[in-house]
């Protein structure tokens, strides 16, 4: 079992436009999509569509139509009550692989939501191989909260994953997760490093500031770093050493949720039993297959080609 949370989820309302955005003009669009989203949601309908189990637990009234969208997928979720409405974010894709996020900060959770949230991530823990904690946290929860999570998870058995970013990610990265999984630039908002010029490097073949970057922030965690640098292809730094995979070109429809489809992928690899180049290896195949989707659509087992995917040790 691969369980997710969702602190705050969204309907991912994706507009396709047929040529480049005119900011100031009237842009029409050939196809908006809704589809339920938030970092953990995107992790679990992966897991779903690989046949493998997994539950996604995040906070939502029982008559939102957010949570219709989850059973019109029919993805399993345990939906924590809340009193507002969950927020819609909204991508513009252009056709160039061009993708602008408008994202709502959220609706406030009330102590008692926030409580029965925390209650409910920790039992499902209790039979979790995995627990990833995904994604900016509402307003109503504070910057730690993950960390907290994290370290009350490790003693019911469950591995623990997070990738968030700014305040909550550098509380976290102290709690010793068992894997952390940035991107360039939330990896440099650990180190301090340049996020753009790692992404850069490492897009003409040369990884090594983000590996160096990675090392660091694996030690300082005392676990797995799992880096991703966008259409250059992913890291994965653990003790024993650091993996390097450079992504195949693809045609990009929307970069949302490749990222989450990159984590998917290696949560399925590791329990299936995956070394760590088959979890590096399957990180970057999901990625790039959902970059080659609308939306936030999962990627499914057909349209992967990790053969394609070379993985070479750095150390």
């Amino acid at each position: 079992m691969i369980v997710t949370v969702t602190a705050n989820p969204s309907t991912d309302r994706t507009v396709e436009l047929p040529g480049p955005l005119e900011r100031g003009g009237v842009n029409r669009a050939v196809r908006v999509t809704d589809q339920p989203g938030g970092k953990g949601v995107n992790v679990a309908r992966v897991v779903r569509a690989a046949g493998l189990q997994t539950l996604a637990i995040l906070p939502a009234r029982s008559d939102d139509p957010f949570v219709e969208n989850l059973r019109a997928v029919a993805l399993p979720h345990r939906a924590v009550a809340a009193t507002a409405p969950v927020r819609t974010n909204i991508t513009v894709a252009e056709p160039d692989g061009t993708t602008t996020k408008i994202n709502d900060g959220g609706t406030q959770l009330t102590a008692s939501t926030a409580a029965a949230l925390h209650a409910a991530i920790l039992a499902a823990a209790d039979s979790a191989q995995w627990l990833a904690l995904c994604g900016s946290l509402p307003p109503g929860l504070p910057d730690d909260w993950y960390a907290g999570l994290v370290e009350a998870a490790s003693t019911r058995g469950a591995r623990v994953a997070v990738d968030t970013s700014g305040a909550p990610l550098a509380a976290v990265a102290g709690a010793r997760p068992d894997l952390l999984k940035p991107n360039a630039d939330e990896l440099a908002e650990l180190t301090g490093a340049d996020g753009g010029a790692m992404e850069r490097a490492a897009a003409h073949g040369d990884p090594s500031a983000a590996a160096q970057a990675s090392r660091a922030l694996a030690d300082r965690t005392g676990g797995s770093v799992l880096t991703t640098l966008g259409g250059a292809g992913a890291l994965l730094t653990t003790p024993a050493g650091i993996w390097f995979a450079e992504a195949v070109p693809i045609a990009v429809r929307s970069t949302v949720g490749a990222g989450d489809a990159s984590l998917a992928g290696y949560l399925l690899a590791h329990v299936r039993g995956g070394d760590e180049e088959d979890l590096l290896r399957s990180a970057v195949a999901h990625g790039s297959a959902a970059a080659s989707l609308p939306g936030t659509t999962p990627p499914t087992p057909d349209l992967l080609d990790e053969s394609a995917i070379a993985v070479t040790r750095l150390s």
